[in-house]
């Protein structure tokens, strides 16, 4: 099963921002090059546990989820990043590791993608469903 349209193109719209810079699906960034090579990383995902099934959750809840999540990662090293939209924000995490393995973590928290970040290419989508 493929990523809906209307949450694909909501994914692609929105703005994700990490160590004081933004990203955009599809566009490489200099800043995040450089902030992969410094954490000593090819490639890295942004990840959340808010919001699953793209369904909006409370703020509290979506709180306890996040903490949930940064539990799972155990030592994994991770650095608080957002996302957001027009009408929407939520709080998201820069996860260096293995892909399968972040991937299966963000299946298990309900969410429907995840955003690919690999120095010297374009923010990608990468859908989970």
């Amino acid at each position: 099963m493929a990523l809906k349209p209307h949450l694909a193109r909501a994914y692609r719209a929105s703005r994700y921002r990490v160590a004081g810079f933004d990203l955009t699906i599809g566009r490489r960034s200099g800043a995040l090059d450089g902030l992969l090579a410094g954490l000593g990383a090819r490639e890295a995902v942004l990840i959340t546990a808010w919001n699953p099934a793209s369904r909006r959750m409370p703020p509290n809840w979506n709180s306890k989820m996040m903490a949930a999540l940064r539990h799972r990662l155990g030592t994994t090293p991770a650095l608080p990043a957002q996302g957001a939209g027009r009408t929407w924000s939520e709080d998201h995490l820069l996860v260096v590791g293995d892909r399968r393995r972040l991937a299966k973590l963000a299946r298990l928290f309900g969410q429907a993608a995840m955003v690919g970040l690999k120095r010297g290419q374009g923010v990608r989508l990468l859908p989970l469903v």
